[in-house]
């Protein structure tokens, strides 16, 4: 019997995916081989490149002002990634620091120019943001940086900064296709997969062409967008396992009924859970403003930690993995990912029902 899985990452992906690639795993297509045995090179691997980069296109609605690019070495990579095609010696641009994953950015930023704050969360623990209008890109800015979605904090854009001729660049690693998205107000975003797109391994780039074409030149070539757009990110080996799971994923969205769909089900999720919290808020607290919860990692504590200890034992104990907080904040986190099934959320909320109805509340 499956677990229901409530991990932030890796985290859940569609049976129905995991069962075709578990069929194609040997014998790929009838071909008498793995795909991942295949060459990259080859017309069955070209079908499956093209069809993950088409899937995204047509999911993420992009228009043909835009590339996407499959990369490895995960949402981190970006961190530095960016800073390096974008920025100078003297040059700066803005960052709005959320939280654990803005602050990554914001350390890799500074080692290679200077990175301007324009909003830090620290003074409320992390648990809001600046409304989207105060948001403002300083006199010179390359670039403004966010993070649509806290993982570890819970906490996303409901609607994002309007930035005017300074790009915005977003982070979309753990909400990306879990809602329509207008993609056209980004000049860059970036997720790894392993949150809605598939296995870990694999890195999705959307930048617009004319800020590749505007990027550093000289750069080691595998640090370059450039490389890569002209190489239709085949500079080198990619992970092909990795784009094969995402090439199926994007027809599973597909069998959902499309985005609008998947965020439809993501709604119902979050309002289950957030609606047993609020039902219950001397015994269940949600930290995070409530205009800025995120829908897809609900954070979330109890009166002492020796309950929340008590809670989590007892949830694994009904098949429910993943709840423990993230080390460095503690508490209960449910990360309710579009392949999370609305079952597993009504099987936790019953468990905090009964739970705190044995706690005497």
């Amino acid at each position: 019997m499956r677990k229901h899985n409530f991990y932030a990452g890796p985290s859940t992906l569609p049976l129905p995916v995991l069962e075709e690639l578990r069929d194609q795993m040997v014998d790929y297509d009838g071909k008498g081989l793995s795909l991942v045995e295949t060459s990259h090179r080859s017309k069955e691997y070209d079908a499956v490149h093209n069809a993950a980069l088409d899937g995204l296109r047509k999911h993420l609605e992009l228009s043909d002002d835009y590339d996407v690019l499959l990369l490895g070495g995960g949402a981190t990579l970006q961190f530095g990634m960016i800073p390096m095609n974008f920025l100078s010696e003297g040059e700066h641009a803005d960052i709005v620091v959320s939280g654990s994953w803005a602050k990554k950015a914001l350390d890799d930023m500074n080692a290679i120019a200077a990175a301007n704050i324009l909003f830090d969360g620290a003074d409320s623990a992390y648990t809001t943001l600046p409304s989207p209008e105060t948001v403002k890109p300083s006199s010179g800015s390359r670039y403004v940086h966010i993070a649509s979605n806290e993982t570890i904090g819970g906490l996303q854009w409901k609607s994002f900064p309007k930035t005017g001729d300074v790009p915005l660049f977003v982070d979309m690693s753990s909400d990306i296709l879990s809602r329509k998205v207008d993609m056209g107000q980004f000049g860059l975003a970036f997720a790894g997969a392993q949150k809605n797109l598939g296995p870990a391994g694999v890195t999705v780039v959307i930048i617009r062409k004319d800020l590749i074409e505007q990027g550093r030149k000289g750069l080691p070539a595998y640090l370059s967008y450039r490389t890569h757009a002209d190489k239709g990110s085949l500079y080198n080996t990619p992970p092909v396992f990795c784009i094969h799971a995402l090439s199926l994923v994007m027809n599973w969205i597909t069998d959902q009924g499309g985005l609008g769909a998947v965020e439809g089900t993501n709604d119902k999720k979050a309002a289950l859970l957030y609606g047993m919290i609020n039902e219950n808020p001397d015994f269940f607290r949600c930290p995070v403003h409530p205009a800025h919860r995120s829908s897809m990692n609900v954070v979330f504590r109890l009166p002492t930690e020796d309950l929340e200890s008590e809670f989590i034992k007892g949830a694994a104990a009904e098949g429910m993995v993943g709840l423990k907080g993230h080390r460095s904040v503690g508490g209960v986190r449910a990360s309710l990912y579009n392949a999370l099934p609305i079952e597993s959320v009504e099987t936790l909320t019953g468990y905090m029902k009964s739970f705190a109805s044995g706690h005497g509340v």
